[in-house]
C-alpha cells in the first residue's frame, strides 16, 4: 500500500534564548510562577534578522539533509503558521525560493498551534493522491511578535522556533512506516478564548494574543484526549501499543492531564516545553525531532502526534517511524 512515510526531521531555533530570571526583570513575574503554572524555565525569542521564513528554512535543510535528498526531489512544501513574514505571499513560497525550489506548490495552512498536523493531513491528502511524491512539511512561528509583554499571563508561555518533515510517497507493508490514521476538529463557537485581537479585514494590524486561559486548559485537556481515542480506533491499536507521545507543547499541566486522562505514563511523553515554551505550529515537529536525535524515537516505533489551538482547532496523528 501507498503511504506518506516520515523519512526525514528537521528544527531550527532563534540565536537568543530567555531564561525566566531574564523574562522577569521586563515583566512582571518571576522564575517561580512562571515554572509552577507551566513548567517552562527558558524561551527562544527571534531576533530582528530572524523570521518564520528563516527559521522555517533552516528546519527544511536540516530535514533535507536528515533524509539525504535535495530540494530537486521536493515536489511540495506546506508550511503551518499564525505568524506568516507577510499578509501574502504564503510564506511557504518564500521557503522554497530560499531552498532553490521552483514550479511545483507551496502554500500555507493557518490552524494555530494545530496547524502542523492540518499541514501535514493535507500532504498525506496529496501523497495518496497521487498529487506529490515528496513533500516538505513544516511548522514555523514567531510568536514573539504577536505577544502583549504587559500581558504576564500570555507572554511567558510562548516562544519561537520551527520543525520540518520531509514525507515521502512509498509502497509499503501493513505493518511498516508512514502515517497510520488521523483525525482532525475545529469548533469555531469558541474562536473568542484565544485570538488575536487584530488582523488585515478588521481592524488592518497585526494585533496582540488574547487568551482565557482556564477555559483553554479545561477545553484541551477533554480534546485531546477524546482525539487520540479516535485515532487509536481508527488504527486498531490500545494506547498500550505507543512508544511516543509527541505532544503540542502548550503546558506542562496540560500534559500532565492528558497523560493521566489516557493513562498513559509520563515516560511516553515527549516533552520540550521546559526549554522551547510553547511554539504554537513549530512544537510538535520541533520535539519530534528533538527526540528522534537524541535517539528515543526509533525506526518501528509508533509514534502520536497531537495539538489543539485557536480556532477551536485539534487533531492528531499516529505514524509507524
Amino acid at each position: 500500500m501507498i503511504r506518506s512515510v516520515v523519512t526525514g526531521s528537521g528544527s531550527a531555533l532563534p540565536k537568543r534564548c530567555v531564561s525566566n530570571e531574564e523574562l522577569a526583570r521586563e515583566v512582571d513575574t518571576s522564575d517561580e510562577w512562571i515554572r509552577d503554572r507551566t513548567g517552562i524555565t527558558q524561551r527562544y525569542i527571534a531576533g530582528d534578522d530572524e523570521t518564520t521564513g528563516s527559521l522555517g528554512t533552516a528546519a527544511a535543510r536540516a530535514a533535507l539533509e536528515d533524509a539525504g535528498c535535495s530540494i530537486e526531489d521536493i515536489d511540495l512544501i506546506v508550511l503551518a503558521t499564525a505568524t506568516p513574514d507577510r499578509t501574502f505571499p504564503a510564506t511557504a513560497t518564500t521557503v522554497q525560493a530560499a531552498l532553490g525550489g521552483k514550479g511545483f506548490p507551496a502554500f500555507d495552512v493557518a490552524a494555530v498551534c494545530s496547524g502542523f498536523l492540518y499541514a501535514l493531513a493535507t500532504a498525506d491528502a496529496m501523497i495518496r493522491s497521487g498529487m506529490a511524491k515528496r513533500a516538505i512539511v513544516i511548522g514555523s512561528e514567531t510568536f514573539s511578535r504577536i505577544l502583549d509583554w504587559e500581558d504576564r499571563g500570555t507572554c511567558v508561555l510562548f516562544g519561537d522556533g520551527a520543525g520540518a518533515f520531509i514525507v515521502e510517497a512509498r509502497d509499503v507493508a501493513e505493518d511498516g512506516p508512514g502515517l497510520l490514521a488521523t483525525q482532525l476538529h475545529a469548533e469555531g463557537e469558541h474562536c473568542d478564548l484565544l485570538y488575536v485581537d487584530g488582523g488585515p479585514s478588521t481592524t488592518g494590524e497585526v494585533g496582540k494574543l488574547r487568551m482565557k486561559g482556564r477555559e483553554v486548559f479545561r477545553h484541551a485537556v477533554v480534546n485531546l484526549s477524546g482525539v487520540l481515542r479516535e485515532v487509536l480506533e481508527q488504527a486498531g491499536h490500545e494506547a498500550s501499543d505507543v512508544d511516543w507521545v509527541v505532544p503540542h507543547q502548550a503546558n506542562q499541566r496540560i500534559l500532565d492531564a492528558t497523560a493521566k486522562k489516557l493513562g498513559l505514563p509520563m515516560e511516553k511523553m515527549v516533552v520540550t516545553v521546559d526549554r522551547h515554551a510553547n511554539t504554537s505550529a513549530a512544537s510538535v515537529p520541533l520535539a519530534y525531532d528533538v527526540a528522534k536525535r537524541d535517539g528515543r524515537i526509533k525506526p518501528g516505533d509508533l509514534v502520536m502526534l497531537e495539538a489543539m489551538g485557536g480556532g477551536f482547532t485539534w487533531g492528531a496523528s499516529l505514524l509507524r517511524a
